[in-house]
């Protein structure tokens, strides 16, 4: 008897001699875990590094992305008259390619156009009844003028016989661009503050407007068109008074170069 008892201590004291051995971090009575079918829902913001835990993938369609930064900056909500005429034919989104460039930006602007796109973007006369001068076709808006010039390069090639106008107050008198704006313009590219102020002026019209394109590509420290803070607030002023009544009226179409990447915490409204 004491030989068995001696023989069934030292089993205890051996794991090498037990059949199940409990692994060392494994709690005693510890149920078995179902894989987490759910882990990929979980992502990081990249702008303010905070969590966001979805039920469902982020919506990422033009539209929706876009209505959802106009109502959240401004702190409204859009109409269910306005949302309907907006719905499906204001947003062109991001250019199909993966890789967003000048080139890529070119190529989608000319796709909205369709084969018209020679006679809007590149001819240089105007012509009595259907172009006015000062008024672009295209109006390209970013955050800075080194932006504002780097998206028109891809642009050069269409525009020889016309030249694009560049509107922004880095080393441009608002003088001079108003002598550039009694001549054809199809092409104008430059900040929200300077755009505004030519149009307030009458110096820059809208009459032929069909697309603006929104420079949403965040600069190296994650800010973009909608979050850098004072040219975003610039940005939905010139939006609010002169560019969304044309939205929602069907006669403008906005593009969106860039990621889509919510730049706020969205907040529930009051129904």
């Amino acid at each position: 008897m004491v030989g068995l008892e001696n023989a069934d201590n030292a089993s205890l004291r051996n794991p090498r001699n037990k059949r199940k051995q409990r692994p060392p971090n494994k709690p005693r009575n510890a149920k078995k875990r179902k894989p987490d079918v759910n882990h990929n829902r979980h992502a990081q913001n990249a702008t303010n590094g905070s969590e966001i835990i979805a039920s469902e993938p982020l919506p990422l369609e033009p539209f929706s992305f876009f209505l959802n930064e106009f109502q959240t900056a401004n702190d409204v909500q859009v109409s269910s008259l306005e949302l309907e005429s907006m719905k499906d034919r204001c947003i062109l989104g991001p250019p199909e390619s993966s890789v967003q460039d000048d080139k890529s930006l070119v190529k989608h602007i000319k796709e909205a156009f369709g084969s018209s796109w020679k006679e809007v973007l590149c001819k240089g006369e105007l012509l009595e009844g259907r172009t006015e001068p000062g008024s672009p076709a295209v109006l390209i808006i970013s955050t800075s003028a080194l932006r504002s010039i780097e998206l028109l390069k891809g642009f050069r090639s269409i525009t020889q016989e016309c030249h694009a106008v560049k509107l922004f107050s880095k080393h441009m008198k608002v003088e001079e661009q108003v002598q550039l704006l009694k001549n054809r313009v199809n092409i104008a590219s430059g900040t929200p503050s300077r755009i505004k102020k030519l149009i307030d002026i009458e110096a820059l019209g809208l009459s032929r407007l069909a697309v603006i394109v929104l420079d949403v590509q965040p600069d190296v420290k994650g800010y973009s068109l909608f979050s850098l803070p004072q040219v975003r607030d610039e940005f939905w002023d010139l939006y609010k008074s002169y560019l969304h009544p044309r939205v929602v009226e069907g006669e403008l179409r906005i593009c969106l170069f860039g990621p889509l990447q919510p730049t706020r915490k969205r907040r529930k409204k009051e129904v």
